[in-house]
């Protein structure tokens, strides 16, 4: 199973984007069936498909349905499980391409990922790919992914992604097990073509709880030291269900002289206010609709309720987007908006979505305060 990259595979914030209006990105799972055993695996995945996967015509439903959600439509990610086990993969990337909404894939590397099917994907219309590497070597990834020779296969598709002219963002698991091993996997990287290396923090869900997440102190210097790696690396540096690293580089570029305007124009001020149901929303297998895969909180299920009046106006919803209802550090915190923590780390850590995010430990000054900026517009 892929791990899922937030914040998109090659999005990039139209002017005017008012996340209360439509997510993004929607992350849509169109099976749990995938031939990988992934030690972190968020949905559990099974080498069969599991009851209740939504039938082709029920897909068909839920795209006429985004529409709804008018210009800009939201980026779909289609992911999975293993996306490419549907066999009516390349129909839906076609008619959802045909209501204009564009598609990106996070297919397991698998047998079925070559470069003639990788070919026939971007005919249909896949307009980028995400790939997971978790470890530098052999050793370290595949004993990640649970199947032998899965690094050099990944290596090998991000060859054939490259001589397709395939954009790529490769996503990292974060987690006790492989953080001292992230030096090599950049090394790795530098000498290939890839549009964005996305750093995702373990989250103790499905099988990753198997797994152990960084200690906040850990975690804070990793994300210094990714900031210089934005600075040199030859692709972008991302994290996933690490907000409070747009804290680090924020206060990092102030101390440099920039000013709030040019880092909210620069790239990383791309990615501000996007977390899990503020920007981002997932679809299950079944259609289940929740915040992010990250968070197992049903607010409903497609194609039988209707996609964009969930997003818009859920109860869930609205309280995850609203920053000044979030409790503890994060509810003090004046990065709030920016950064707004991993509301889905909160949930699994304490049982509530709006409580502080349990891997940042920055202390807010005392009188500091959100600085809720409602409505606020996109820049680019």
């Amino acid at each position: 199973m892929t791990s899922h990259p937030h914040h998109g595979i090659g999005a990039v914030r139209p002017e005017g984007w008012v996340y209360s209006r439509a997510p993004m990105i929607i992350y849509w799972e169109l099976t749990t069936a995938c031939g990988l055993a992934c030690r972190h695996c968020r949905a559990t995945a099974m080498p069969d498909p599991a009851p209740g996967e939504l039938t082709t015509a029920q897909a068909l439903s839920v795209l006429d349905a985004m529409t709804g959600f008018g210009s800009p439509l939201p980026h779909v990610v289609l992911t999975g499980g293993d996306p490419l086990r549907r066999g009516d993969l390349d129909l839906l990337i076609a008619e959802a391409g045909a209501r204009g909404i564009e598609v990106s894939l996070a297919p397991a590397v698998t047998e079925l990922l070559t470069r003639e099917r990788l070919a026939q994907l971007q005919r249909a219309g896949v307009q980028a790919i995400s790939l997971s590497l978790d470890g530098s070597d052999a050793a370290h990834h595949d004993g990640v992914r649970g199947v032998a020779g899965t690094f050099d296969a990944t290596v090998t598709a991000l060859q054939d992604a490259a001589a397709l002219g395939v954009p790529v963002q490769v996503n990292t698991l974060v987690s006790a097990q492989t953080v001292d091993d992230l030096p090599a996997v950049y090394e790795l990287l530098r000498h290939h073509t890839l549009m964005r290396w996305s750093l995702f923090f373990l989250i103790s869900v499905g099988r990753g709880s198997h797994l152990q997440e960084l200690e906040p102190g850990r975690a804070e210097r990793l994300m210094h030291w990714l900031h210089g790696l934005n600075a040199e690396a030859p692709f972008q540096v991302k994290t996933v269900e690490a907000m409070q690293y747009r804290r680090v580089a924020v206060r990092r570029m102030r101390r440099a002289g920039l000013t709030d305007e040019q880092i909210e124009a620069s790239p990383l001020g791309r990615g501000f206010g996007v977390r899990d149901g503020n920007g981002i929303v997932f679809i299950a297998h079944d259609g289940t609709v929740q915040p992010s895969g990250f968070m197992p909180m049903p607010l409903g299920r497609v194609p039988a309720d209707d996609i964009v009046e969930l997003y818009r106006h859920h109860p869930d919803l609205v309280a995850l987007r609203d920053v000044t209802r979030y409790k503890g550090r994060c509810g003090r915190c004046s990065y709030a908006r920016w950064c707004g923590g991993s509301r889905a780390r909160a949930l699994a850590r304490t049982g509530d979505p709006l409580e502080s995010d349990p891997l940042c430990p920055y202390e807010p000054r005392a009188g500091a305060t959100t600085r809720p900026d409602k409505g606020r517009r996109a820049t680019t």
